[in-house]
Order: C-alpha cells, then sequence, then structure tokens
C-alpha cells in the first residue's frame, strides 16, 4: 500500500474536489488497485479447480477493474462504463451457474448491475466502503460460522485486505479506494450474496440486510431524483451519507454506520438466519433493518435538491 501511495501522489493522479465528492483538498486515488490484485490472484488459484468459475470471475472483475481504472485516469461516458458493467454481471453470472428460472436470472442481472454503481455511488467519504465490506465480510463468516470453500478463503482475503486499507483510507485519508476499486468491490460482494445464497448456506435476505446501509441510500436517493424530475445522471452531494458528513463531518458519519452496521443491522441478519423460515418472515424484517435507514432519509432529505424545504430546515 505504501508503493501505491508513493506512485499515485503525481499530479494527474489525484482526485481533486467536484460536485460529487465531499473531500476538499486533492487526494491520491487509485488505492482499491491493491485489494483487485489480491482478490484476482486468488481466483487465478480458484480456476486451477473450478475454471469455469474461478476464471469468468476473474474476466468480469478485471475488465471491471481495467475500466475504472480508465475512468479514474481519464473518464468515460456513462454509456461505455454501463455497456462494460452489463457484461461484466452476465460473465460473472454464467460461471456462477444459478439454478432459478430465466425471469429471476434478469432481475439478478440488473441487481448486479446496480450494485457495481451503487459501490461507486456510496464510496464518497473517508473509510466508508472499507469499513462496510469488512462488516460484511466478518459478518457473513459469523452467520454461517465459517463460510467453507473458495468463498470462505475469499472473503478472509478480502476483510484482510480492507482492514488494512482502512489504516489508510480512515478519516482524515491518506488514499482512496477510486473507481478502480469501487466497482469492483459492488460486483465481488454480489457474487458472493449470490454464492453463498445458492449453495444454501445463507439466505439472501441476509446477505441484503448486511449490505443495506448502501443500497438502501442509494436507491432511496436515486427514486427521489426522479421523482423530482432532476437529471439524475449528473454528479449530486444528495445522499443521506453525504448530507451526514457535511453535517458531523466523515469520522463521525463513517463511525455511525459502522456501529450501526454492527448493533443493529448484523443482529437482524442474525434472526433471519436463526427465525425466519418464511419468505414474508424474511422480508418483514428486511423492512424492519432498513427503517432506521428509511427515516433518516426522509429525515434528511436525502436525492432532493439543496434549496427544497425540507433540506433546507434540518440543521
Amino acid at each position: 500500500m505504501w508503493g501505491v501511495l508513493y506512485l499515485v501522489r503525481q499530479p494527474n493522479l489525484l482526485a481533486h474536489p467536484n460536485d460529487r465528492s465531499s473531500h476538499s483538498e486533492p487526494t491520491p486515488t487509485m488505492g482499491g488497485v491493491v485489494i483487485v490484485v489480491l482478490v484476482l490472484a486468488y481466483l487465478a488459484w480458484v480456476a486451477g479447480s473450478q475454471p469455469q468459475l474461478g476464471w469468468s470471475l476473474f474476466g468480469a472483475l478485471a475488465v471491471l477493474a481495467l475500466v475504472g481504472l480508465w475512468d479514474d485516469l481519464a473518464g468515460l461516458s456513462a454509456q461505455l462504463r454501463l455497456l462494460v458493467h452489463a457484461g461484466a454481471a452476465a460473465l460473472a453470472l454464467w460461471g456462477l451457474q444459478l439454478d432459478i428460472s430465466g425471469l429471476w436470472l434478469a432481475c439478478i442481472w440488473i441487481g448486479l448491475m446496480w450494485l457495481i454503481n451503487l459501490y461507486n455511488f456510496m464510496d464518497g467519504i473517508d473509510g466508508l466502503a472499507a469499513s462496510q465490506t469488512l462488516v460484511f465480510c466478518l459478518g457473513v463468516h459469523w452467520l454461517v460460522v465459517g463460510v467453507p470453500g473458495w468463498s470462505g478463503d475469499l472473503l478472509w482475503l478480502l476483510g484482510g485486505v480492507t482492514l488494512a486499507f482502512c489504516g489508510f483510507n480512515w478519516p482524515p485519508a491518506k488514499i482512496f479506494m477510486g473507481d478502480v476499486g469501487s466497482g469492483f468491490l459492488g460486483l465481488l460482494l454480489g457474487v458472493v450474496c449470490l454464492y453463498v445464497w445458492q449453495s444454501f448456506a445463507l439466505p439472501l435476505v441476509a446477505s441484503l440486510i448486511l449490505l443495506a446501509v448502501f443500497w438502501f441510500d442509494a436507491t432511496y436517493t436515486l427514486c427521489v431524483r426522479i421523482a423530482t424530475q432532476q437529471k439524475f445522471t449528473q454528479a449530486h452531494r444528495s445522499h443521506m451519507y453525504q448530507q451526514l458528513a457535511q453535517r458531523r463531518g466523515h469520522l463521525w458519519t463513517t463511525n455511525a454506520f459502522l456501529i450501526f452496521s454492527l448493533c443493529w443491522l448484523l443482529p437482524m441478519a442474525w434472526l433471519t438466519v436463526e427465525f425466519a423460515h418464511t419468505t414474508p418472515a424474511q422480508i418483514g424484517i428486511l423492512v424492519l433493518a432498513v427503517l432506521p435507514l428509511a427515516i433518516l432519509c426522509w429525515r434528511l432529505g436525502a436525492g432532493l435538491p439543496p434549496n427544497s424545504p425540507s433540506t433546507a430546515s434540518d440543521g
């Protein structure tokens, strides 16, 4: 990580503040390269015993990382990014060989593309993406009492490297993850969710609860921006976590979400595993789990224009 930090200190490799960012000073980016290299090396090893699974995931994630790196360095059109995201998600699903109907497969494909994008949207303040990834990795191991096989080893590897990355990305961050890391993590976590669900190790709803901070904030904000007829594809800083960071700072916000994930979302996921054996029961716990996030999004006016009454009156 020290080597990456040294290399990306060049002026043309710094992340400069813009309409979407929450930092005020140019900061080295592309720290996610370390995560990408280690995970891809592990998947290449997995491919030795499971060629279709290992190489399809390797290819999907490698292409995604390369496009993210390109976007970090020079910027890419939204259309090209979406095309790559669609292809990467499709290749990953081919490798997983899920035993589900075509309609559900299409829904999951769209969900994977959304997870890639929302991880990029939510990687906007110091330490948030890395700490949420760490919670997911450790949370899945705790809920399953140790995930067996390649996915369990991958979670340990990912948890370890994100813990190390937190040392450099914790507020105030010395380096950012960059698009090369954020989109990569979005697809990778989605793949793990699907694999442990398909192998009957962990219900899909439990994984969704562990990832709720990210997908709920991003989805709520997008829906509000669409409903209020804003140009929702433009850069903005109206996510709930961004509103909190503006009021409380990066360190307070990241710590608050870390505590919330450990003390609320993780127990809710445990309830799903231990007691919710029907779909309605699982959905009920999911709704209860995201209820505090929904209230906070509403109170802070997530997705609303900055000059709207709902956001201006809350301070």
